[in-house]
């Protein structure tokens, strides 16, 4: 059974191709940029367009966040919530790693 609006859809993009609309594109003639997961490309592409990362690198830039806390803090009990704080950070990072 075809959708009710497919021949509304065909109309119009046949009228766009007589008017040149898909003429001088950017990467016509060019192939398709490869996919390795065609199920998620486009979560994927979406993800990185908007700037998500795995979320080992996230953790682990909290990781390298927390460490430059820790050179710069003096004070004896804010090293120490530090360090449980990036104790649980490389707990999580190898958690995230074996998924």
């Amino acid at each position: 059974m075809d959708h009710p609006l497919l021949g509304l859809i065909e109309a119009r993009i046949r009228a766009a191709e007589a008017e040149g609309a898909f003429e001088d594109l950017p990467g016509a003639g060019r192939p398709l940029p490869r996919c390795d997961d065609p199920e998620n490309a486009l979560l994927n592409r979406v993800m990185r367009d908007n700037g998500a990362v795995p979320e080992v690198v996230a953790l682990s830039r909290e990781l390298a966040a927390l460490r430059e806390e820790m050179r710069e803090t003096g004070d004896r009990d804010a090293r120490r919530k530090i360090v449980q704080e990036m104790s649980m950070l490389e707990a999580r990072i190898e958690i995230a790693r074996k998924r």
